[in-house]
């Protein structure tokens, strides 16, 4: 057996004792009726970085302490335990009931800023659904309605603008579907024109303005095209005012030479309609 090989079974033979002597210990702390020692040995865990044992000696204890310094550090040590170990569910659960229970407590402003970015970190892919990204954005302004001077506050509008591209691009997504969808099963075209419309007014200044106005157009062209005869002019006319919109907004975007199409189109049939209603009246 070479020294090498003899060194690593020993290195490995006082990594596993240590391990179980570490285990036992725990185990015996678990079982201790011994609030304080629970207590105390939870922060010893969580500065060693095991938040896991930190927290479930803390939940075990904290309400013990209900009320006092200790209850109220634990608390909140209990939450960031579990922050970091990125169960954000319980850790906003718990920086929630820290909010309640000391409303102006010495972690309150750490503790309302935690919960908001609990929801923040907690927001699914766009495709999802956003319930938890419009929950941080509330959470945001909650906390910077009721800390105006937080150093935090430059970051918390800067999450608080990402959550809004993110609900932006999801209502572009929406419009987006309706438009592909076109005439299947209804008019899809109208309901792509209204997501899309109500998406500019929640978010003016939306990076993706230019793609939900250039819908708009090319949504309004296809439900014109689609129209039975009877609305085709009135949804025509609506085309070409919308181009103007578009042209006036956007004069330099990637999408005015289709955009033209759409006008070149839509006054083509507009004038043939009044050629053909002029010969009708002859």
């Amino acid at each position: 057996m070479s020294m090498r090989f003899s060194y690593k079974i020993v290195t490995l033979a006082i990594m596993m004792g240590s391990l179980m002597t570490s285990c036992g210990e725990y185990t015996k702390i678990t079982k201790s009726g011994d609030a304080q020692l629970k207590y105390d040995k939870a922060f010893e865990y969580y500065e060693k970085e095991d938040y896991i044992k930190a927290a479930t000696l803390l939940e075990a204890t904290v309400p013990t302490f209900r009320g006092t310094e200790k209850g109220e550090k634990g608390l909140f040590t209990m939450a960031m335990a579990y922050f970091k170990n990125k169960d954000y569910v319980m850790a906003k659960s718990y920086f929630s009931t820290y909010c309640k229970g000391y409303p102006s407590g010495t972690y309150a402003e750490e503790a309302r800023y935690h919960v908001a970015y609990c929801y923040y970190l907690d927001s699914p892919d766009v495709k999802l659904d956003q319930s938890s990204t419009q929950k941080a954005i509330d959470e945001f302004l909650n906390f910077s309605q009721m800390y105006p001077n937080s150093e935090k506050l430059p970051r918390v509008l800067d999450m608080i603008k990402d959550m809004r591209e993110k609900l932006a691009e999801k209502e572009y997504l929406s419009a987006k579907l309706y438009y592909d969808l076109g005439d299947y099963m209804g008019n899809n075209y109208l309901s792509a024109v209204v997501t899309a419309t109500n998406a500019l007014k929640k978010f003016p200044d939306t990076q993706y303005k230019e793609e939900l106005s250039f819908l708009i157009l090319k949504s309004k062209y296809m439900q014109a095209v689609k129209s039975v005869e009877t609305k085709k002019e009135d949804r025509f006319r609506d085309t070409v005012d919308e181009y103007y919109n578009f042209v006036r907004d956007f004069p330099e975007s990637d999408y005015l030479k289709e955009a033209k199409k759409f006008l070149e189109r839509s006054r083509h049939f507009l004038d043939k309609n009044k050629t053909t209603e002029e010969n009708n009246k002859k």
